[in-house]
Parts: structure tokens; sequence; C-alpha cells
């Protein structure tokens, strides 16, 4: 006999129904975290996402699950959504490798992340999941220690600046040809989007055909001898710069032609370097490498499952699972309220502003009506007859805060249609969170944002 209630009409239908199936925490990690790491055992790729890209919550249990899937499952590495030279510097100290920095910290280990959002990276959780890094790998075998990559591609002066360092001291000749080919980037300084428009609208030569040229010199590089084993990370390090730099020449060529088809090239770059990092480490382990990746819900989610995705755009959630399928677990992360580090506009200070309760047609809103303050949900291995999921997959708004937050255009800056239960294998949720600590704290930051009587206004 068929339910009679349509849960899309009331939101508190539906969340009776999430409340039954959600494996609610206590505080104990070992209970808290248990069926997810069930779903993770069969796993190569764990994507744990987030809602916002300054919220405590979202970092503390992203590190503990991966503390969990490093010392219990084997895992092998942690992709970051950052970029590769600022990531190296943080995976030469947790390695305990000598670096020309001489990182004797965390915090040091961290000081490359200077560039807007510092916060993203240069915060709190993040200098203690490090040092847990360090210490899980000190004496251990150089194929037994866990890495730490980053898989964006916004860096292109510092990655140039890094095939350039490795060549010099490789192959001198070979770095004077790189030398020359990269000097096309020189006319616009230190600033890639300059470059991009110039180049995009003709303005200025186009600097592609030296980046890839360079690419292909660098993987074709042939050496007298091959290098000794302990050089074969740098090996795959600088030529991961340089394939980062003509995909960043021609990302910043296209961001101001299309924001779809640059998305598009940025999940593509995502996704080229999980796949080069899990060749690379399978061929050093000589196993199945397995890697958990770090990025924002709107990055790991499948975009097929949302308004992203009908408008062309597509993900990395999407692509890995294309490539990987059952061997890829996407989770996801969500709030209904609270506070989050971010800025009014780009490049701006971080603030600590607070989070508007969520709208009423969302899926956050259904999950608060679970009165559940945090909980897990399974979505992965529920059935194929079950109603919770058709019931997920009806589209619903959902909220996506990057590193800008405007709460005053709150549904047209921050919300999107998804099916959440094709979107991802599982999802956490945390009703109440709290805006995560950057390193650097501005007097603005402390004092937080002016309370507002909402909605009345008095």
């Amino acid at each position: 006999m068929s339910d009679p209630r349509d849960p899309r009409d009331d939101p508190r239908d539906l969340a009776e129904r999430v409340r039954d199936a959600a494996h609610v925490f206590t505080g104990d990690v070992a209970h808290d975290y248990g069926p997810l790491l069930d779903l993770a055992r069969g796993a190569r790729l764990v994507l744990l996402g987030e809602a916002s890209h300054g919220t405590h919550e979202f970092y503390r249990e992203r590190a503990t699950i991966t503390r969990r899937l490093i010392a219990e499952c084997g895992f092998d590495a942690v992709a970051v959504e950052a970029d590769w030279p600022d990531a190296h510097r943080v995976n030469c100290f947790v390695r305990g490798e000598h670096t020309p920095t001489h990182d004797s910290s965390a915090v040091d280990a961290l000081a490359g992340f200077e560039r807007f959002p510092q916060w993203m990276w240069r915060n709190a959780v993040v200098v203690e999941f490090v040092e847990w890094l360090r210490v899980h790998n000190a004496g251990r075998a150089a194929d037994a220690q866990a890495g730490f990559y980053g898989i964006d591609l916004y860096s292109l002066h510092s990655s140039v600046d890094a095939v350039l360092r490795y060549l010099e001291h490789v192959d001198p000749e070979a770095a004077r040809r790189a030398r020359f080919r990269y000097r096309c980037f020189d006319h616009h300084g230190e600033d890639p989007q300059a470059y991009g428009y110039a180049a995009s609208f003709d303005l200025t030569r186009s600097c592609e055909d030296e980046a890839v040229r360079q690419l292909l010199e660098f993987q074709t590089l042939r050496y007298k001898s091959a290098p000794p084993a302990s050089d074969t990370e740098a090996f795959f390090s600088a030529e991961q710069n340089a394939r980062l730099v003509a995909n960043a020449e021609e990302y910043y060529r296209t961001m101001f032609r299309s924001s779809t088809e640059s998305w598009n090239l940025r999940d593509r770059h995502m996704v080229e370097t999980i796949d080069n990092l899990l060749a690379f480490l399978s061929g050093r382990l000589g196993r199945p490498a397995k890697v958990v990746v770090w990025a924002h819900n709107s990055h790991l989610g499948d975009a097929r499952a949302t308004e992203m995705g009908d408008q062309g755009e597509l993900n990395v959630g999407q692509l890995v699972r294309e490539r990987y399928d059952d061997e890829a677990l996407l989770v996801g992360f969500s709030t209904f309220t609270g506070t989050v580090t971010a800025a009014d506009d780009w490049d701006e200070p971080a603030q600590r502003k607070r989070v508007r309760p969520a709208i009423a047609s969302s899926f956050e809103r259904v999950f608060h009506e679970t009165g559940l303050p945090r909980f897990l949900l399974a979505l992965r291995g529920r059935g194929e007859e079950d109603r919770l999921l058709d019931l997920l997959a009806e589209p619903r708004l959902e909220r996506a805060i990057g590193v800008i937050y405007r709460p005053e255009t709150e549904r047209l800056s921050h919300y999107f249609h998804a099916r959440l239960s094709e979107q991802f294998d599982a999802v956490l949720h945390f009703d109440e969170t709290t805006a995560v600590e950057p390193l650097e704290r501005t007097a603005r930051w402390e004092r937080g944002e002016v309370p507002e009587a909402f909605p009345t206004g008095m």
C-alpha cells in the first residue's frame, strides 16, 4: 500500500524518515564513524567534502576520518583543494624530508599558503592534522608513509619556479630552454589573471605553445643514468608542476570567455592530478594506492545530480565515479546555521560571519527538522527499493558557501538544486557549526559580525 503522504510537501515528514535512517553521533569516534569506515574499506578514493571553506566542524571531522582511514584502512595520501607547490612543502615536512626552507613545525610548513584565502589551509585544525601526520610517519619506511598533495591549478608562477629549480639541479641545459620558454609569462608580472585577460582577447601573444612544449620535453627527458630511488618523488613533483603550468595557462585564458569551460578545465585538472598521484604511488608501493580527497561539496558531489550538471558543468565527483565506479566514495557535509570564516569579496580580509538558518525548501532544513544535532546518513547500500532514496532523489535546494559569503543575497548566491541521494554516497550533518580559526586572526575576525535582529530588524 502506497504512503498517502508526500514528504516533498512537508519537510517534517521527510525528516522523520531521515531521523529513522540516521546514525546519530555520540562523541565516541569509534561509534560515530564505524559505518563510514565500513563503506570506505573497498574504496581507493574517499572524497570528503565541505559545505563551506570556513567551518571548523567540517575541517575537524575530515581530519578525524582521515586519520582513521590512514591508520586503520591503509590509505596512502591526502589530496587537497590546494596548489601543488604549497602542498609539496607540507608533504616534505610530514615525510621528514629536507627542504630549502628548513621547516621545523607545521606552522612553518604551511607558510607557503600566502594567497587569498589563506585560512583555508592556515588554520588551527590543519596545523594539528599536519603535526599528527608527521608523527604518524616518523620511523616508517618511505613506502609506508602517508603524503600530503595539492590538486588545484592556481600556482602558475610558483610552479614555473619549481620546474626551473628542479631542472637546474639535474640538467642545466634543459633549465636554460625552459627559462626561455617560460619567459613568455613575464610580460604580465606575477598576475596570471592579467595574462589570461590579455591572451583571451588577443591583446598579447598566447604562451600556450611554450607551456605545452616544455611539458612534452619534460616528459621525454632522458638522463644518462636513471635517477636514484630517492629522487623519484622529486621528478614526479617537477613533472606535475610542468603539467600544472600548461593547464593553468589554458585555464586563465578560458576564464574570461566561459565560466563553464574554465570550471570544467579546473576540475579535469584536479582529476588528472589524482589519477597521476594514484599511478605514482601504486608504482612505488607495488599495489593499488588509496587516497583521501578534501575539497568543497561542489567539486566532490556528482555534478550530474545537480543544477550545475544541467548547465553543462562537470566536476571531480562525476569524473571519479565514471573512472573508478564503486571504488570511489563521495561524502558530503552540511550545516543548518552557525558561524563561518569568509570574506565579503575576493581578496578581502577574513571575517567571522553568521550563517543564516537554512531556507525552508532545502535539504539542510529537512536535516534540522530531525532534531538531531549531529548524524551520518549513509545512502550507498540502502537497496534500490528504499523509499528514502527516492525521496532524496527529488530536487531540493542545497547550500554552498565558498570563501565569500553574502547573506544579503542568500538564495541567489548560495543555493542550487540537487538530488542528494544521487549526488553523494553518504552525508554528514552538523546542525550548528562554528567558524574555523585562522592562524592570522585579525581584530575584525575576533570581533565577529554585528548581531542582527533577524528577521524583524528590531
